[in-house]
């Protein structure tokens, strides 16, 4: 059996977020995704929501496009959150991540990166996160959720992890990380489909009315 990392004494760890939120939405008629609302919250907000409820603090969200229009929608400033602009949000998302971990405080001990078009994830998902993370294996320095051997997200990783990449070169993002350190990523078996359900297109949409019984819905002036 593989030893694990015992909780860690006193305080919890200091966990900082990171939400994705700079991409075009060039599949979904070029809006921004993660203002798609379910039951009456865009899916930013619901993963704030699911962030903040979850003891995760500080939050930067990475914007590029669609920026203005995010902001408008006041979810950050309702939960706190900070904005970090990408200046070129074609670059992907490994720009993005890395734009974002520079805005933390470097006094973090891990770091959850999550994904800002991701319905399903709540405050109880981030928490089952944590403490997978607070009891993985030894050895390890990034969790990444698997469902059915399938990668998924929010990832957890740890203060060592965001300063090897951001000491690396500009192609190191947390994927690159993975790839050069297979021994020390903890892929966490859940069945839990949330974790790797995301909104790209609009099958995407149609497979979380199925699975909630509820529409994914535009705000009305992104309603075209």
């Amino acid at each position: 059996m593989t030893p694990l990392v015992g909780p860690p004494p006193g305080p919890a760890l200091r966990t900082g977020g990171l939400v994705l939120a700079a991409g075009a939405g060039s599949r979904m008629g070029h809006r921004p995704k993660c203002l798609l609302q379910l039951d009456g919250l865009s899916l930013l907000e619901r993963q704030l929501q699911a962030l903040s409820l979850a003891g995760v603090i500080p939050i930067q969200v990475v914007l590029g496009h669609h920026a203005e229009r995010i902001l408008q929608e006041g979810a950050l400033a309702r939960w706190a959150a900070q904005p970090v602009r990408n200046p070129q949000p074609d670059d992907g998302h490994v720009s993005s991540l890395r734009i974002g971990l520079r805005a933390l405080p470097p006094e973090l001990d891990a770091v959850v990166v999550a994904l800002a078009d991701q319905p399903l994830i709540n405050a109880q998902a981030v928490l089952a996160l944590l403490q997978a993370f607070a009891q993985r294996p030894v050895g390890t320095q990034m969790l990444q959720p698997s469902v059915k051997g399938l990668p998924g997200n929010p990832v957890v990783f740890s203060s060592t992890v965001m300063k090897q990449i951001l000491e690396s070169g500009a192609d190191m993002g947390a994927r690159q990380w993975q790839k050069a350190h297979p021994q020390s990523v903890y892929h966490w078996e859940i069945p839990h489909v949330h974790y790797r359900l995301d909104v790209d297109n609009e099958a995407d949409r149609q497979a979380v009315e199925q699975l909630t019984g509820q529409s994914l819905c535009w705000p009305h002036d992104l309603n075209r």
